[in-house]
């Protein structure tokens, strides 16, 4: 009886939150479904889920005419490199901050802090330079520095909260053993530090993988090493749109990002609740 009593209770509110659920998820539901019809149906057809007629056109049209197989394989290349960079650059800052004891550690972290108020629009030009001055323009590695090096400051305090709320007794127990500063932090800190790891693996791959301004940027005179993000405009046309093959290559761009999402959901809330909590 309490049971039914506190669900009829719940009731409205749970109703309200599914309204609400569907208003928000439709316009992704929508997309899959215009993935599968043709173009007269997806303008002629209003905002009908279900296609009359079934296609898989589209996607072998985005695959293959709109050289998707290529940008997809640039974009692996890209999100892994970038992944790997960011968790190793971010992790070992993130320990440094909020464990060492250096001089000035409260002026890094406000200057940190800072600039993560500047648009990536004011950054990008001595960051060209850079990567020109490297040799690395319209290349991969360039567009793989470019992306991983600025702009990860989210992922260094994610780290340094999680570090700064760990027992410092194991530190010590640590040093008793023999263990240096890199094998404490790689053999012990590191694996600690699995929720994290997974948040920022999550944030990194999605900015990554949708990454529009420097894949363009740096891949002016080399087309074919544009990333997924980029190569959505081959659907754009001078005087028409392909927005059924738009929508198929929208799909397939999304499909690992929601794969990624469901393997580290568990560590992507546990690293959230753990740097909160630190």
């Amino acid at each position: 009886m309490y049971r039914l009593n506190r669900f009829l209770r719940q009731l409205p509110a749970q109703i309200l939150l599914l309204v609400f659920t569907l208003i928000w998820s439709y316009p992704f539901i929508w997309i899959i479904s215009s993935s599968f019809k043709s173009q007269s149906e997806m303008f002629l057809g209003g905002i009908n889920i279900i296609p009359k007629e079934p296609t898989l056109d589209n996607f072998v049209r985005a695959w293959d005419l709109a050289n998707f197989y290529q940008y997809f394989f640039n974009s692996v290349i890209v999100t892994a490199s970038v992944v790997l960079l960011v968790l190793v650059l971010t992790s070992m800052a993130g320990y440094a901050l909020g464990r060492g004891s250096m001089p000035g550690k409260k002026l890094i972290m406000t200057m940190l802090v800072m600039s993560m108020f500047l648009p990536k629009g004011f950054t990008i030009l001595p960051l060209f330079e850079l990567i020109v001055g490297l040799g690395f323009n319209n290349t991969l590695m360039g567009v793989i520095l470019a992306e991983s090096g600025p702009s990860k400051i989210v992922s260094i305090l994610l780290f340094v909260g999680y570090f700064a709320s760990l027992p410092k007794e194991m530190e010590e127990s640590a040093t008793i053993d023999g263990a240096g500063y890199f094998r404490m932090f790689f053999s012990i800190m590191l694996p600690l530090s699995k929720p994290i790891l997974g948040t920022v693996t999550i944030f990194s791959f999605i900015g990554a993988w949708n990454a529009f301004f420097v894949p363009l940027t740096f891949t002016l005179s080399k087309p074919s090493l544009r990333t997924l993000g980029v190569g959505m405009y081959n659907f754009f046309g001078t005087n028409s749109v392909d927005w059924t093959g738009l929508a198929a290559g929208a799909v397939m761009s999304v499909v690992p990002i929601i794969i990624v999402f469901l393997f580290l959901q568990r560590y992507f809330i546990e690293g959230l609740a753990g740097s909160i909590k630190g």
